[in-house]
C-alpha cells in the first residue's frame, strides 16, 4: 500500500531531518530528479547516485553549494557549471565522454536545446526548495 503524500504527517522530527539535509543529500536528490527527467526523454544513460562516478557527484555537490550560498537563475547556474568544467579540462564535444572530457552542453545557456535548459531549471528549483525550508526562513511543511 502506498502512502498518500498529502496525508504524511511532517512532525518535528521529519522537519528537523529535512532542515538538516546535507549538501550531499540535496545533490543526490538533484541528481535523481535529473536522472528521472532524462529517462522521461528516453535517455537511460544516467546511473543512480550510488553508481555515478565521483566527478559527477562532486559536480552536483558544487552546484548545490553555489545555489545555497546565493540563488542563481538557470542561466547563471549553467554558467557556473561551464566554468567548473572548463577548469577541470572539459571542452565541447558531440558526445558526453568522461574519459575525453567532452560534453555537448559546453556552450552558452542560450545555445542549449530546451530539453537541456530544463535540467538547469529543475536543479535550481530543487535547491531553492531546500534553501527556503531552512529554519531561519520560518518555513513549515
Amino acid at each position: 500500500m502506498t502512502a498518500d503524500v498529502h496525508s504524511i504527517d511532517f512532525n518535528a522530527a521529519h522537519r528537523s531531518a529535512i532542515y538538516h539535509l546535507t549538501e550531499v543529500g540535496i545533490a543526490r536528490i538533484c541528481h535523481e530528479v535529473n536522472r528521472a527527467y532524462c529517462e522521461s526523454l528516453g535517455d537511460h544513460s544516467q546511473p543512480p547516485w550510488e553508481e555515478a562516478p565521483e566527478w559527477q557527484r562532486d559536480s552536483a555537490v558544487e552546484g548545490v553549494r553555489a545555489h545555497l550560498e546565493q540563488p542563481r537563475s538557470p542561466a547563471k547556474s549553467h554558467e557556473l557549471w561551464l566554468k567548473l568544467k572548463q577548469a577541470d579540462g572539459w571542452r565541447w564535444g558531440l558526445k558526453k565522454d568522461a574519459s575525453k572530457k567532452t560534453h555537448p552542453c559546453m556552450v552558452p545557456f542560450d545555445q542549449l536545446p530546451q530539453t537541456q535548459r530544463a535540467k538547469d531549471y529543475l536543479f535550481a528549483a530543487v535547491v531553492a526548495c531546500f534553501r527556503a525550508a531552512r529554519p531561519d526562513k520560518g518555513v513549515d511543511f
